[in-house]
């Protein structure tokens, strides 16, 4: 439940992150109830936003992400225990829908929504993802690699040398 002011509030943050469940469940729900025509209007707003699409993903949050998803792949590839390559594997698998989906300039989503936002903007990736990530589960990480070197370099390939994050204080 929202005031008009807590659902603008929470909807401006979730669009920052390029995901957001709120504006999503405003533009593509069925309004029950609406006395005073505030809910027509919030969903009204909420279709235009979703369609005008998410902010465009920035240099450092690009940066980001291939640092992250460089240093699971060098985990993966130092990894032997059939428990540690499964958590790797699927966090690969998450991060690298997440970075295809903000170099597409589409939204996020998480769980099932990753998985349908990714076919809709990247469509066959995550049918590739998930073959890999099932190979890779068997030891075998060669196509895991391959997938996520690929949309890796569509981004600029991995990154080790170079990054630099200040922390706050």
């Amino acid at each position: 439940m929202h005031t008009e002011e807590t659902w603008h509030a929470f909807v401006e943050r979730e669009v920052r992150k390029r995901r957001s469940p709120l504006l999503w469940m405003c533009a593509d729900g069925l309004l029950l109830f609406d006395r005073d025509g505030v809910g027509e209007r919030l969903a009204s707003e909420a279709r235009m936003l979703a369609a005008a699409g998410p902010p465009a993903v920035t240099v450092e949050e690009l940066e980001d992400y291939r640092y992250a998803i460089t240093d699971l792949l060098d985990d993966l590839a130092g990894g032997v225990d059939q428990g540690e390559r499964l958590f790797i594997a699927t966090e690969l698998a998450r991060r690298t829908g997440e970075l295809a989906l903000a170099l597409g300039g589409a939204w996020s989503g998480g769980g099932k929504w990753l998985a349908r936002r990714l076919e809709i903007t990247v469509p066959g990736l995550d049918a590739r993802v998930h073959d890999a990530v099932r190979e890779a589960l068997d030891g075998r990480c060669e196509d895991l690699v391959d997938v996520v070197d690929e949309v890796l370099a569509q981004a600029g390939g991995r990154l080790w040398v170079g990054y630099r994050r200040s922390g706050t204080a």
